[in-house]
């Protein structure tokens, strides 16, 4: 390369943004603007999917419907609307820690979709009580 050349990076628009002396403070510029960006993008996931009961409200609601662990309640049952089960469910599907107490399948009844798969019924085993 020769001697006294300079990079730029624009925007989307074209504007120029940054000026960078070497390639290598180019190439450090746009990794960190990638790092930030996935930071941003994931950082705003969470307030989409804003939670409105706990964990422990969630296994009493469901507990009052099945009347103890392990047995499939509808997810109907639970009386809550479409969105906020989905929402709710999906949410526990996503947490390994949690996921594994939660088994969901799919029957006859109004289906719901959790993490995209459908899913009519719930049940949760007893050992969740380790995590609440």
């Amino acid at each position: 390369m020769a001697a006294g050349k300079r990079f730029y990076t624009e925007d989307a628009e074209g504007t120029e943004i940054a000026e960078c002396k070497k390639f290598t403070d180019l190439f450090y510029w746009c990794s960190a603007r990638s790092t930030l960006h996935a930071e941003l993008t994931l950082s705003a996931e969470p307030a989409r999917r804003s939670i409105s009961m706990t964990l422990r409200q969630l296994v009493d609601l469901y507990l009052s419907v099945a009347g103890q662990f392990s047995q499939s309640v509808s997810l109907s049952s639970l009386q809550l609307s479409t969105a906020e089960t989905e929402r709710l469910f999906s949410s526990c599907d996503e947490d390994y820690h949690i996921s594994r107490f939660f088994h969901f399948y799919e029957a006859e009844g109004e289906k719901f979709s959790i993490n995209g798969i459908a899913a009519t019924h719930v049940s949760i085993d007893s050992e969740i009580d380790s995590i609440l």
